[in-house]
């Protein structure tokens, strides 16, 4: 597969994950040591165990979501590696709130091929998508 298609695919996962279902995003990742997740729920998990708990985790404070949208702002390729810059807009129920809550990302994800497939070895995203004069100390929520 291509990587047009991964990340073709990639997007579908993340319109699942809204759903509550972690398992399309899951089948993406590598299952080596060296991958990494840093999400908007906070920390960084670190090799695929830590990942894959980080992604359950997630994926069960969002249901009822709908389409993710995407918008890519950088591409950098390589023979064997590719990243990401985009900005993702979702709208989803987070925790035990009932209303569809709408939320914007800034997500940096690499994906590594690993012998003639695509996989994700990092994903970093967070909701720091505007400026903001106070910078890292900004209020947070």
């Amino acid at each position: 597969m291509d990587i047009a298609q991964v990340v073709e695919q990639y997007h579908s996962a993340c319109d699942a994950f809204a759903t509550g279902d972690p398992a399309p995003i899951k089948a993406l990742y590598a299952r080596d040591e060296d991958v990494l997740l840093a999400n908007p729920f906070g920390g960084v998990a670190h090799g695929w165990t830590a990942v894959s708990q980080a992604l359950d985790f997630a994926s069960s404070n969002f249901h009822d979501g709908k389409r993710v949208r995407f918008e890519e702002v950088s591409r950098y390729s390589g023979a064997n590696l590719v990243t990401l810059f985009e900005q993702e807009h979702w709208e989803t129920k987070v925790g035990n709130r009932s209303e569809l809550a709408p939320f914007d990302l800034r997500v940096t994800t690499t994906f590594r091929l690993d012998g003639d497939e695509w996989t994700i070895v990092s994903r970093h995203a967070d909701p720091l998508t505007t400026p903001h004069p106070d910078g890292p100390l900004r209020p947070s929520g």
